[in-house]
């Protein structure tokens, strides 16, 4: 599985006009296109943060698809995003939640590994990281996300509702200390965002 990330940050005020038009009609647009696997929409409403990942089934539908929608996507961001930066992903870990709760919740983890330990990362997230993660009360998914040529990668992990988000936040400081020590990465934000929006097409 391959996904594409848009983040952007803008006026708090005009955040959720834009979430609900990503929602309705950037959803309908995505479903339109080859490969598309499914959505993820998540904001921050006090700081004014909107994180948008979709998910392909392959690298040439994800390229392809950025390309075809280009204009339309930039105009459906146009009246919050003051900046706007998009990253191209690989998922080798991919534990997806189809339907999470009204009151589900989302932490987004970015991480810098080099490029000649990406697959220790990948390894390492396998057998030490996702067995405990796994195990914690209201995770709805997790998924790790690789950029191997740049050197970058980043964890996404869903909760049922802000309580269980909370109550992660010890366990997971220790399994993120114990998996970025074995795997040599160096973690350079953590953030949390309420979930607008999550889907999962099935393969055909």
């Amino acid at each position: 599985m391959y996904v594409r990330t848009i983040y952007t940050t803008g006026d708090p005020a005009r955040l959720d006009g834009v979430a609900e038009a990503l929602s309705s009609e950037g959803r309908r647009l995505l479903s339109e296109q080859p490969g598309f696997r499914g959505m993820g929409i998540f904001v921050d409403r006090d700081l004014g943060k909107l994180l948008v990942g979709s998910w392909w089934e392959d690298e040439e539908s994800r390229d392809a698809s950025f390309e075809r929608l280009s204009e339309r996507r930039s105009e459906l961001l146009s009246p919050f995003a003051r900046t706007v930066a998009v990253d191209n992903w690989e998922a080798p870990v991919a534990r997806r939640a189809e339907s999470p709760g009204p009151d589900a919740r989302f932490r987004f983890v970015r991480l810098e590994v080099d490029p000649s330990d990406v697959d220790l990362l990948v390894d390492t997230f396998k057998n030490t990281a996702l067995p405990k993660i796994e195990g914690i009360p209201g995770l709805a998914g997790t998924s790790l996300l690789v950029d191997r040529a740049r050197g970058r990668a980043a964890v996404g992990a869903l909760f049922d509702d802000q309580a269980s988000l909370t109550a992660s936040r010890a366990t997971l400081a220790e399994v993120r200390g114990e998996t970025t020590s074995k795997a040599r990465v160096v973690t350079r934000s953590l953030e949390e965002f309420e979930v607008v929006l999550t889907t999962v097409v099935p393969r055909p």
